[in-house]
């Protein structure tokens, strides 16, 4: 396993990071964690913004205890600030939140409370600062991003499909979508690092068809290269069906089995990679108590369905499955923007 100490250079990653996203001196920034954070990430976070002359302030609360008995990952549902409602106010007036929870803010309830009282939010991933320093915040994506999001606002209709059986449908009309580089543009509410991807929230009754995970493809959740097909039906949002007889298929229907929550099974967030800095093959490369996985979601050219919590759809659970795809066509109405994993047109 790789040491997590306070090297000076993770705390110029943080530093350059910080400034990206509009920190200034004295600004009031709030760092939120809990007693299973990663410590490392907590100190690089607060020599970070000493050095740039900011008032940084934590709040570290219990973990709490479990809801589940089922092992729960990469979820970005943190419930740890559940019942805090008294220093919600508190974290929205400061200049900025650093999100250093365990599974993250992104999918939580306390998150939308935080927003609609004017806050700003960069979540950090749980993952070691290597993996941080190697998918720094990255304004050359800029344009790749502001280009996904117009379409992803003008266009109504996404196709995926791919040789392995894909073929999917997904309505994008009036779906919230987020893209980033990494770091919060002026006006952005919420961020996340590491980053380079587009995505958007269907709303109800939108997404249908088949998914088939193919050998290469990535189950974030587990950790784990897909070794053996897995295949997905999905009727208006859900996932009514897993088809597979290797270990991948019976893997999943044995965690899915696992909640009695129906909204496990819904689709969370669908979009695409954009970082050409993010290695679909990093995986290979460390323990899993290492990483948090969310490098594999941003690989330029993946198509990433995700399923679980989707707040704009009302649909919350801490069952979370993230799903990036290799070799997929992806055509947003009648363009095409990825061809057999690979950026085009105006990505490309």
């Amino acid at each position: 396993m790789l040491k997590e100490n306070l090297e000076s250079k993770w705390i110029d990653c943080f530093e350059k990071s910080f400034l990206l996203s509009g920190v200034n001196k004295n600004n009031t920034v709030a760092i939120i964690s809990e007693t299973q954070s990663r410590k490392v990430l907590i100190d690089l976070s607060m020599h970070a913004l000493l050095r740039i002359g900011a008032k940084p302030i934590q709040f570290n609360v219990p973990t709490p205890k479990l809801k589940d008995t089922i092992p729960v990952r990469s979820t970005g549902s943190c419930y740890s600030f559940e019942g805090y409602d008294a220093i919600l106010p508190a974290l929205s007036s400061c200049d900025l939140i650093i999100d250093c929870t365990v599974e993250g803010m992104l999918h939580s309830k306390e998150l939308q409370t935080i927003i609609k009282g004017g806050g700003r939010l960069l979540m950090i991933s749980n993952e070691h600062p290597e993996v941080l320093e190697r998918c720094m915040p990255d304004e050359s994506l800029t344009p790749k991003v502001l280009s996904s999001l117009d379409m992803l606002k003008t266009s109504k209709i996404m196709k995926v499909s791919s040789d392995a059986g894909t073929n999917l449908t997904v309505n994008i009309n009036g779906a919230p979508a987020r893209a980033g580089a990494g770091y919060l543009t002026p006006g952005e509410k919420v961020a996340y690092w590491p980053a380079g991807l587009a995505l958007f929230f269907p709303l109800k009754n939108t997404v249908n068809g088949k998914v088939v995970l193919n050998t290469g493809d990535v189950n974030l959740t587990f950790k784990k290269y897909i070794e053996s097909p897995v295949i997905l039906s999905i009727e208006n949002d859900f996932v009514t069906n897993i088809e597979g007889d290797g270990l991948d298929a019976k893997l999943m229907r044995s965690y899915y089995e696992g909640w009695k929550d129906p909204n496990a099974y819904a689709i969370s967030h669908v979009g695409w990679g954009l970082n050409p800095n993010a290695r679909w093959d990093a995986l290979t490369m460390y323990d899993k108590q290492d990483v948090n996985c969310t490098e594999l979601r941003a690989f330029a050219g993946n198509f990433l369905i995700s399923t679980g919590a989707n707040e704009f759809a009302k649909r919350y659970t801490t069952c979370h499955f993230d799903l990036p795809m290799r070799n997929c066509d992806i055509s947003i109405d009648d363009m095409t923007i990825v061809k057999s994993g690979n950026l085009v047109g105006p990505l490309g």
